[in-house]
């Protein structure tokens, strides 16, 4: 089987790539580009894996700037770069992406593991197809979107979602559901029901962890959502979570990921075991009118 191509994650190991370079080099970022046909601003957003070089002979004087001559070296950096600037799955698509997606898109496709809590709902990644349209639809009048962006962020969310299930090395997920996100009614009674059939279905694959926070109880509760997206080859885990101003908000700084990593922690140390789940929600599906 082909490899998945990954180009911003090819963009954030290049990224790491240069800038561990300009500092061997003892250049600063004005330092690095004076004279070349590359600005700071450039500079900075292709170190941080925010967008790649246009052309080959940026990163080409770039290197020479910083000494690399090893045409061996050159030519890897190189073939990195043309797998940075290559086209994600999503585009040419025609969708329209709230404001940081196609970055959070981006780095979860490159994830090998994704740790994740939702203090209301049911965590995207998890949800039926039946289930994210009911989300969106209650949510269409406040954040008035249309028919057409609801279509087209459920079809998104079902197309991430073929990481978890892939038979070639699936996507690692750990979710801690709250009891009262799971009880929240979302659409009518076979929505809710096929949705706790589906999570059971999840809870039964070896590369899935469900666990269930109860509602009573004293123990820590994280207000917002969670999204804890761990890398391969060295790359840095990556944090998501949704903003109130409808967008999406992703970074990768060890302070950020440091918190949410205590937050996630705290909240597995007060949930059931995962052997539990299967019974919760088998519970809840009884609890549902008929």
């Amino acid at each position: 089987m082909a490899a998945r191509p990954q180009p911003t994650a090819r963009r954030i190991e290049l990224g790491h790539e240069l800038r561990h370079l300009r500092k061997v080099a003892g250049l600063t970022i004005t330092d690095a580009v004076h004279g070349l046909h590359i600005d700071e601003s450039t500079l900075q957003r292709v170190e941080t894996g925010w967008k790649s070089f246009r052309q080959a002979s940026q990163l080409r004087e770039l290197l020479e700037r910083y000494g690399i001559t090893d045409e061996d070296e050159v030519t890897r950096l190189l073939s990195l770069q043309r797998e940075a600037a290559s086209r994600e799955w999503w585009t040419g698509t025609g969708a329209t992406l709230l404001s940081g997606m196609p970055r959070f898109l981006g780095v979860e496709s490159a994830a090998k593991e994704i740790r994740m809590f939702h203090p209301t709902i049911i965590p995207g990644l998890l949800q039926t197809r039946s289930y994210a349209m009911a989300v969106h639809e209650v949510h269409k009048p406040i954040d008035e979107t249309t028919t057409e962006f609801i279509r087209q962020s459920v079809e998104f969310r079902m197309k991430r979602q073929e990481a978890v299930t892939r038979d070639d090395d699936p996507l690692k997920v750990w979710a801690v559901l709250y009891e009262p996100a799971l009880r929240y009614a979302i659409g009518d009674t076979a929505v809710m029901r096929e949705q706790y059939q589906a999570l059971s279905g999840l809870a039964e694959r070896d590369n899935v962890t469900l666990q269930v926070l109860p509602q009573p109880g004293r123990s820590y509760l994280a207000f917002h959502d969670v999204n804890i997206m761990i890398l391969d080859d060295g790359l840095p885990t990556t944090v998501q979570t949704d903003t109130a101003w409808f967008t999406v908000a992703v970074t990768d700084k060890p302070k950020e990921v440091g918190r949410f990593n205590r937050m996630f922690d705290a909240l597995g140390a007060s949930a059931l075991p995962p052997r539990e789940t299967p019974k919760i929600l088998t519970q809840l599906a009884k609890e549902l009118p008929e």
